[in-house]
C-alpha cells in the first residue's frame, strides 16, 4: 500500500469543520483541472450521484468504460461502504489512465498527498495553527493563520450547480482552485 501513482496526479482532499465544504471541495479541485475522476473514500460522506460505487468497483472490478475518461469533465464515484485498502489498489489501477484523480478522504490514512481544506470561521471558531491549508473565506473571515491559498466564497449558483451534479458557469470559486494545483502538495 506504499506505492504511489506514477503516471497521473493523485491527491486527497480532507475538509475540516464544514459538511458542505467537505462535499464540494473535491469537486472544485477536480473541475479546476479539466478532466478528472473524484473518488470518495469517506464512508461517512455524502451520497454522491453515480451509477456505481467504490465498493462495487473494488468487488467487481472496473468496467472498460470506467478505466479511462470517455469525455472531458469530471466523473464521480461515490463511496458505498468501501474498504479503504481495496479502494487504494483500485485508485492505483485507475491512475494508470486517468489524468487526475481527486480522492475525498475520511479519517483513514491513504498513501497519497492530502490537501487540508479549512473554513476561515470568524470569532472564537477561527482556526489556529500555522500549517499550510486551502483556506475557505466565510462571512466575517479574518486572515488565515497559516500559509496557503484563500478561496472566495462559493456563490449560491456554484453551490446549487455542484449539488445538482452540474458544472457551475463562470465560477470564481472553481477558478480559484486552479492555484491549488500549482502548489507543492505532492
Amino acid at each position: 500500500m506504499e506505492r504511489l501513482a506514477t503516471d497521473s496526479r493523485v491527491v486527497g482532499v480532507r475538509t475540516f469543520g464544514d459538511e458542505l465544504l467537505a462535499a464540494i471541495s473535491p469537486l472544485g479541485l477536480a473541475l479546476a483541472t479539466g478532466t478528472a475522476l473524484v473518488v470518495d473514500l469517506d464512508p461517512g460522506g455524502p451520497t454522491y450521484p453515480g451509477e456505481r460505487s467504490v465498493a462495487e468497483l473494488t468487488e467487481e472490478g472496473p468496467r472498460r468504460s470506467e478505466l479511462r475518461p470517455e469525455r472531458e469533465g469530471v466523473a464521480l464515484v461515490r463511496n458505498g461502504a468501501a474498504n479503504t485498502a481495496a479502494a487504494v489498489e483500485l485508485i492505483h489501477t485507475l491512475s494508470e489512465s486517468w489524468p487526475v484523480i481527486v480522492v475525498r478522504v475520511g479519517t483513514e490514512p491513504i498513501p497519497f498527498p492530502i490537501i487540508p481544506v479549512r473554513p476561515l470561521w470568524p470569532g472564537f471558531l477561527a482556526p489556529v495553527g500555522e500549517r499550510p491549508a486551502v483556506w475557505q473565506m466565510m462571512p466575517g473571515s479574518g486572515e488565515p493563520p497559516g500559509p496557503g491559498p484563500v478561496l472566495p466564497p462559493p456563490g449560491r449558483a456554484t453551490v446549487t450547480a455542484l449539488l445538482a451534479g452540474r458544472r457551475p458557469i463562470r465560477s470564481r470559486w472553481v477558478r480559484a482552485w486552479a492555484d491549488v494545483w500549482r502548489l507543492p502538495w505532492r
